[in-house]
């Protein structure tokens, strides 16, 4: 089955910033699931399919039944067949159906919530609930609804899901684990009987309701820093700031995960969700697996530090050879092994095998101007963001680009000659886009990639074609000087 990102590339021509928070939005929604007691649908408008939209997503409550058994992703609606989609995209708010409907012999009821990204909706999600089996309203339910209506309007209004809030969502507490709501002013107004249980396990064993949530639990805490730290995050959420997951140990011995959520509907200030998790006997589990994911982050370690040996064996040699010729290929070579060595060294840092190709870059590119001779003076710019790769893109990528802009540095401008070099970045959903442009003197006539004999254009078009199965290609600019295009595809496929 075709990814999200996947489905959005080929549905949209929606910008990477906007694939990511839908991205954020689907990492989140099993919360609005379960607190709805219903199925959620992604929707996004079909790129030249006059108004038809298009599911990309689903997920079903884990609290009550679903509304939908088969699989809807790739359903197509018209807005006459869904007309409240293309409302609540155009309109900007919650559209509700007036009447129940009936759907594969099921009672169903619908709403549309528009995804707000900026100054329009990107997507909309459908929340349709299953109304074959009458629910007697509850406590629980009253709460559990109520906390839905909230984050439902947050998404209308664009401030929920918050990229501040990180994106470790799917270790966080969950709403069956234990669910607490605080009002503005962090006094507990409703406790579900998993949220009670956490508490007890930590040494609590009065009701938590009238409580002040942030005292209570940090009085709870054995380390007095992790105390500090959950309880401000609770504050701060009923400040309206998003928080990460945090995990303390009570002074009983149990540990607890916590995630504090603000609730601002419409800007309203309306307290906060608490999700809270029993996560002693996991822990145990986790030690073990923190010791696997040791052990790979020394290996990148260890290699990075050998690959800087030979860099440095290298750059010795180099400093010895009498030739010029042969001390600058010495000397390419060093920023070569240097590059994959910097790659080594993000991944001897991450525990899920990704690179952030910002940082990574921020810190080769300097390296690579370095081969400009002391007559030329080239400045390296870049506009656009790479993102985050898996590793397996990461070594050859940058390989890639520092053979690219070595080249334009070292080829590009006539001896003496100033200069510009600017590596441009637009990412979508399912690919990275990457041009070199320079404004020097352009491509020499006859000019062919498939038959240029400089190792460094060799070596890039090898790893596009073997590593990365991308396309590249070389032409002269538009106001002169050269472009270079990398097209790097960012989802594998077979």
């Amino acid at each position: 089955m075709s990814t999200l990102a996947e489905l959005l590339a080929d549905n949209t021509g929606l910008p990477g910033e906007a694939v990511d928070h839908l991205q954020l939005v689907v990492a989140e929604w099993q919360l609005l699931a379960d607190l709805s007691f219903a199925d959620f649908l992604m929707w996004v408008p079909v790129a030249g399919g006059d108004g038809d939209f298009v599911c990309v997503a689903q997920v079903r409550p884990t609290t009550g039944p679903t509304a939908h058994v088969e699989d809807v992703v790739g359903t197509r609606f018209t807005p006459e067949e869904h007309p409240q989609l293309s409302r609540a995209a155009r309109e900007l708010r919650l559209c509700r159906e007036e009447e129940p409907h009936w759907y594969n012999d099921l009672p169903m009821r619908r709403e549309a919530i528009p995804v707000r990204f900026g100054d329009r909706a990107v997507a909309v999600l459908s929340r349709d609930t299953n109304l074959a089996s009458p629910r007697v309203p509850s406590p629980l339910e009253i709460a559990y609804l109520g906390s839905a209506a909230d984050l439902c309007q947050m998404l209308a209004d664009g401030t929920y899901p918050s990229p501040d809030g990180g994106t470790d969502v799917h270790t966080s507490p969950r709403v069956g684990d234990g669910l607490i709501r605080v009002d503005q002013h962090g006094t507990v107004v409703f406790a579900s009987p998993n949220g009670q249980s956490v508490y007890h396990r930590m040494g609590y064993e009065s009701d938590l309701i009238g409580a002040r949530l942030a005292p209570l639990t940090r009085s709870l805490i054995r380390d007095p820093f992790d105390a500090t730290e959950i309880s401000h995050r609770i504050l701060d959420a009923i400040a309206g700031k998003p928080s990460t997951r945090a995990e303390a140990e009570s002074r009983r011995g149990a540990v607890a995960l916590f995630r504090a959520l603000p609730l601002r509907p419409a800007g309203r200030p309306a307290g906060a969700l608490v999700l809270a998790r029993d996560v002693t006997e996991v822990k145990r589990r986790d030690r073990a697996l923190m010791s696997k994911d040791a052990t790979i982050r020394e290996i990148h370690h260890r290699v990075k530090n050998n690959l800087q040996t030979v860099a440095a064996l290298l750059r010795l040699q180099s400093r010895r050879t009498p030739s010029g010729e042969a001390r600058q290929a010495l000397t390419e070579s060093v920023r070569r092994v240097s590059s994959i060595a910097m790659v080594h060294e993000a991944l001897s840092m991450s525990v899920d095998e990704k690179v952030d190709l910002d940082k990574l870059f921020d810190n080769v590119l300097p390296m690579v101007g370095e081969v400009a001779t002391a007559e030329a003076h080239v400045k390296l710019s870049r506009s656009g963001s790479f993102g985050v790769v898996a590793a397996d893109i990461a070594t050859p990528l940058v390989m890639v680009v520092a053979e690219l802009v070595q080249n334009a540095v070292e080829h590009a401008f006539e001896p003496g000659k100033a200069g510009e070099v600017e590596i441009a970045v637009d990412r979508s959903a399912g690919r990275l886009d990457i041009a070199i442009r320079d404004d020097g003197r352009g491509l020499p006539p006859g000019f062919s990639l498939e038959r240029a004999d400089g190792l460094g254009l060799q070596i890039a078009r090898t790893l596009v074609e073997s590593e990365l199965r991308g396309s590249l290609s070389l032409r002269g600019g538009s106001d002169g000087g050269t472009e270079a295009t990398l097209r790097v595809p960012l989802n594998r496929r077979g």
